[in-house]
C-alpha cells in the first residue's frame, strides 16, 4: 500500500514539474510574441513618420551649425605635471581651487593666483586637474580620468601617484603659455610645498653623501679581499679554500652595484626634478576650436529627434489621451 503511494506521489511531482515548465515556456513564448509585436509596430510607426523625424535631424544639425558660427569659439589643451614633493592627490585638490575660481567667475581670485591681468583672465573658461590612469599597473599612463569615475577598488588600473593632468579651456590659445606660467607660479608660490621640497632635496643630498661613503667602503674591502685572496693563492695545499673565499668576494660586487644605481638615480632626481612640479608635456595650441558643429551636434541632433518621436505619439494617441483626461 505504502509503495503504491509513493508511486503515486513520484508521478505527482514529475506531473507538477512538468506543468511548471510548460507554463515558464508559455510565458516566455508570450514575452516574445509581445516584444515582437511591439517591435513591429515600432518600425511601421517610424516607417509612416519618417519626413517629421527626418526634418528633426536636419533641424538639429542647421541648430547645431548655427550656434556653431554664433558662438565664441573655445579651445582645450593639457599640461601633464609631475609631482616631486606632494602626492598627486594633494596636488590636484590644490590646483583645482583655480577650478572652483572659474566656476564661481571668480576673477579677481584667479588672476590673483596664477598672476595674470584681469583681460587674460577672461579668456580662461576653466582649469581642471584630473588623475591620470595606469592601466595594467605597468608604470606607464594610459588615459586621463577627465570625469573622475575611476573606481579606486580597482587593482588592475590605478591611479598613477607621481603624476597629474591639467586641461585648460581657453578662448584665445596664444595665453596658454602665460597660464602655464601662472600655474607653475600658483604652486611655487606655495609655503607648505616650499618647506617640504627643501626637506626633500636636503635628505637626497644626505644620503647621496651616505651612498658615496659606503661605496668607498665596499670598495676598500673588495681591494681587502683580493689582496688576501692573492696572496692564499700563492701558498700551496689551499685549493678548496680559494674557491670559497672567491665566492665570498664575488658578492661584494652587486652590493656596490646597487648603491651606485641609487646614487645614479639620486644624481637624476636632483638635477631633473629640483622644483615642487616639473613639465612632463606642455600645453599645444589646437587645431580646431572645441566647440565645433559635432559639439552641439551630439546634444540637438537627439534632443530635437526624441522631442519630434514623443510629439508623434501623444497626437497619435491623443483619442486615448483624451477619454483618460475626461474620466478623470
Amino acid at each position: 500500500m505504502s509503495e503504491t503511494n509513493n508511486s503515486k506521489n513520484v508521478r505527482d511531482d514529475e506531473i507538477d514539474l512538468l506543468d511548471l515548465f510548460k507554463k515558464m515556456g508559455n510565458g516566455l513564448a508570450k514575452m516574445f510574441r509581445t516584444l515582437g509585436r511591439w517591435f513591429l509596430v515600432s518600425v511601421v510607426f517610424l516607417f509612416r513618420n519618417w519626413l517629421p523625424l527626418f526634418l528633426s535631424v536636419v533641424l538639429g544639425v542647421g541648430a547645431s551649425y548655427l550656434l556653431k558660427f554664433t558662438s565664441a569659439s573655445f579651445y582645450t589643451s593639457d599640461l601633464v605635471l609631475r609631482t616631486n614633493t606632494m602626492p598627486a592627490a594633494d596636488m590636484i585638490a590644490y590646483i583645482n581651487r583655480l577650478h572652483t575660481y572659474c566656476k564661481e567667475d571668480n576673477q579677481a581670485a584667479l588672476a590673483d593666483a596664477i598672476s595674470l591681468k584681469g583681460g587674460q583672465v577672461k579668456n580662461i573658461l576653466d582649469i581642471n586637474a584630473s588623475w591620470i590612469i595606469d592601466k595594467g599597473a605597468d608604470g606607464v599612463p594610459d588615459m586621463v580620468d577627465l570625469k573622475d569615475k575611476h573606481d579606486i577598488y580597482d587593482t588592475s588600473d590605478i591611479r598613477m601617484t607621481d603624476r597629474l593632468n591639467v586641461r585648460v579651456k581657453i578662448l584665445e590659445p596664444l595665453e596658454l603659455g602665460n597660464v602655464r606660467d601662472g600655474i607653475l607660479k600658483f604652486v611655487a608660490y606655495d609655503s607648505l610645498f616650499i618647506q617640504r621640497n627643501r626637506v626633500r632635496i636636503r635628505q637626497n643630498e644626505e644620503l647621496q653623501v651616505r651612498i658615496s661613503y659606503d661605496l668607498l667602503q665596499l670598495d676598500s674591502l673588495q681591494k681587502i679581499k683580493y689582496f688576501e685572496e692573492t696572496q692564499r693563492m700563492s701558498q700551496p695545499g689551499n685549493g678548496q679554500m680559494i674557491f670559497l673565499q672567491e665566492q665570498k668576494t664575488q658578492l661584494v660586487y652587486p652590493e656596490i652595484q646597487g648603491l651606485f644605481e641609487r646614487k645614479q638615480q639620486l644624481d637624476a632626481d636632483l638635477t631633473l626634478y629640483k622644483d615642487i612640479v616639473t613639465v612632463l608635456s606642455d600645453f599645444s595650441i589646437p587645431a580646431k576650436r572645441q566647440n565645433g558643429g559635432m559639439y552641439y551636434g551630439k546634444v540637438l541632433i537627439p534632443l530635437f529627434f526624441f522631442l519630434t518621436l514623443i510629439i508623434l505619439i501623444l497626437l497619435k494617441n491623443r483619442k486615448k489621451l483624451t477619454e483618460v483626461y475626461d474620466k478623470y
